[in-house]
């Protein structure tokens, strides 16, 4: 059979690859003997199954599980400065809005209001730099906001 192959010690001159292919050979042997009370010998998975059995049963996960979306909802919870919600509105986005859409937003923003694009029209190119002045300073704030 194809999992006593993976039984069988390894020897290639790559072993450290072993625990990698035993890890492999165990779940594969698990998922074939149905009758054992756990589908796996690996830890991790056996941990992974736990966690999946108590979100299913209404528990909520782990308390690691549990521990991470508080740290992400207390995030948001600190009041937002008003020259945050205009380095916001700025860019374009939402108060929700996270750092790499932040970042997006701003390079987008660069590329269609960048001076050089505008450096034929003496009026466009003064408009663009004022632009681009602004748009920098939003950024920078919104980073420095996202850092704290």
């Amino acid at each position: 059979m194809f999992y006593a192959a993976l039984a069988r010690p390894c020897t290639c001159k790559y072993t450290s690859f072993m625990g990698i292919w035993d890890r492999l050979g165990n779940v594969i042997k698990s998922h074939i003997n149905y009758d054992s009370p756990h589908r796996a010998s690996d830890p991790d998975i056996d941990a992974a199954y736990e966690e999946l059995n108590d979100f299913l049963r209404g528990n909520g996960g782990t308390e690691k599980a549990k521990a991470k979306e508080q740290e992400k909802t207390t995030a948001w919870e600190k009041p937002i400065p008003e020259s945050i919600k205009k380095a916001f509105a700025e860019l374009g986005l939402t108060l929700e809005a996270t750092a790499d859409e932040c970042k997006g937003a701003y390079k987008k923003l660069l590329k269609t209001h960048h001076p050089d694009r505008h450096s034929k029209n003496e009026e466009n190119l003064k408009k663009a730099t004022d632009k681009t002045a602004r748009i920098n300073a939003a950024y920078e704030r919104l980073i420095k906001w996202f850092r704290e």
